[in-house]
């Protein structure tokens, strides 16, 4: 399963889940790019997409697209290092064409 993280997302995510396979839009050039082109490039070469857009799944077709979505609440650091378990069980469990919204700590 390749990952991508949206723009804004911070890439603790990726440092902290190294055992992931887990690229960022900057790294790939992609930086900028709307949603709906962005899921376009995403198709055939990432299966889930880290955003904190809480309105891709409501204006974007995943299903469409076999792409999942794992919506965070917050682009701050300290809140998202506190939501790595969380996030971690959303990446174990997502099925192509989901999005799990991750609301804050349980």
């Amino acid at each position: 399963m390749k990952i991508l993280l949206d723009e804004g997302v911070p890439k603790i995510i990726q440092r902290r889940l190294r055992e992931l396979s887990i690229s960022n839009v900057e790294e790939l050039g992609w930086r900028g790019i709307k949603n709906g082109a962005l899921l376009d490039l995403m198709t055939g070469q990432f299966q889930i997409l880290i955003t904190t857009d809480k309105s891709l799944p409501f204006q974007q077709n995943l299903k469409k697209r076999h792409i999942s979505a794992v919506i965070i609440p917050s682009n701050d650091v300290p809140s998202v290092i506190e939501l790595l378990p969380q996030i971690e069980s959303a990446l174990a469990v997502i099925s192509p064409g989901q999005a799990i919204e991750i609301t804050g700590m349980n």
